[in-house]
């Protein structure tokens, strides 16, 4: 078997933590996973052996893949809620008060579970956008965002509860 990139690894490491649940971090078990994923992408994998400056495009499809993949997981799992938020379903969605309308609607959809996940995609490519510079206030306002779910999450979730906050 010939020696694997940075990127299949980073992938292979991202797809053992996302489904920890599942896998009980056997990274044998989450090769598979990555491997499904890969192939449902292959036009894609096929476009980055041309085209190697399309990886960030392979790489968001991975991601939108893994994530579809996971709600169809956690659907079939009644006892564990599950709430997922694309912070850049829009050019406001990121701002500060529709973070937290969205970030509240998903703690008050998941306060009725003792287990519970809350995913949050696009939240850097939101704030910080791929083409643009990452200037210190954009940078700023990504950690100020992320301090914010963390901390809005640990104050609204009910005592005893188990939440997986998990940033894509």
């Amino acid at each position: 078997m010939p020696p694997r990139s940075r990127d299949e690894l980073r992938r292979l490491h991202f797809i053992n933590a996302l489904f920890a649940h599942a896998t009980g971090q056997d990274l044998y078990l989450a090769e598979q996973i990555a491997s499904a994923i890969a192939f449902d992408l292959a036009e894609f994998k096929a476009q980055l052996e041309s085209h190697p400056n399309s990886a960030s495009t392979y790489d968001a499809a991975f991601n939108a893949a893994a994530v579809t993949l996971l709600v169809k997981v956690f659907a079939r799992q009644p006892a564990h809620g599950f709430y997922h938020w694309d912070a850049a379903l829009t050019l406001t969605s990121a701002t500060p008060l529709f973070t937290r309308a969205e970030i509240m609607t998903g703690l008050r959809q998941l306060a009725r579970y003792r287990e519970a996940t809350l995913l949050v995609t696009n939240l850097r490519p939101a704030l910080l956008p791929p083409g643009a510079r990452a200037t210190p206030k954009r940078k700023r306002e990504y950690e100020e965002s992320l301090a914010f779910i963390r901390d809005l999450a640990a104050a609204r979730t009910v005592r005893g509860a188990n939440l997986h906050l998990l940033f894509l």
